[in-house]
């Protein structure tokens, strides 16, 4: 299954942003939404950034990731 998880763009260089979810930082690029800027958040999905989301979607959607992780250690 692939899907996009929301992160937080913490800084920018060109059209290449540093992300963080849940703790860990990495690299995505923001060519298809050029009009993202640090403190926004974004979904991210195979290095890219994909839609900019609200902080309460976004924080919304990370709980649900969070809740469905407990059901695979099962």
């Amino acid at each position: 299954m692939c899907l996009a998880v929301p992160a937080q763009i913490i800084k920018l260089q060109d059209m290449l942003a540093t992300i963080e979810i849940n703790g860990v930082t990495r690299q995505a690029s923001i060519m298809l939404v050029p009009e993202a800027k640090v403190g926004d958040y974004v979904l991210v999905h195979a290095g890219f950034a994909i839609q900019l989301v609200d902080q309460e979607e976004a924080e919304r959607t990370m709980e649900l990731l969070k809740e469905l992780a407990q059901y695979e250690d099962q």
